[in-house]
C-alpha cells in the first residue's frame, strides 16, 4: 500500500513543475558555448581582416604557408611578395597569418 502512496505522490509533482526549469541548463549551456568560442573567434577574424585592409607596400609578413616576405605591390586580393633578390610570389591576401614589421613612414 505504501509503494502505490509514493508512485502517486510522486507522479503529481512531476506535472505541475515549471515547463521553464527544463530549458534553463540548455540555455546556459548555449550561453556558455558563445561566451567561451563564438565571440572570441569573431573577434580573431575582425581583427585579421582588419589587419588584411592595412596592408601596404613595404610591409615584412609571414604567410600561412610559413613564406617571410616584403609586400612590393598591392592589389584588390593579391600581394606580390619579395622573398630573396629578384624572387616575387603573388600571394592571396588572406594566405598573409601576420605582419611583421610595418613601413616606416
Amino acid at each position: 500500500m505504501s509503494a502505490l502512496m509514493f508512485a502517486m505522490s510522486t507522479g503529481g509533482a512531476e506535472g505541475g513543475g515549471n515547463p521553464l526549469t527544463m530549458f534553463i541548463p540548455i540555455i546556459m549551456v548555449f550561453i556558455v558555448f558563445y561566451l567561451l568560442l563564438i565571440r572570441p573567434q569573431q573577434k580573431k577574424q575582425k581583427d585579421h581582416q582588419r589587419l588584411l585592409s592595412e596592408l601596404g607596400k613595404g610591409d615584412k609578413v609571414v604567410t600561412n604557408g610559413g613564406l617571410y616576405g616584403t609586400i612590393s605591390d598591392a592589389k584588390d586580393h593579391v600581394v606580390i611578395l619579395k622573398i630573396a633578390e629578384n624572387v616575387k610570389v603573388e600571394v592571396v591576401k588572406s594566405a598573409i597569418a601576420t605582419v611583421i614589421e610595418r613601413k616606416k613612414e
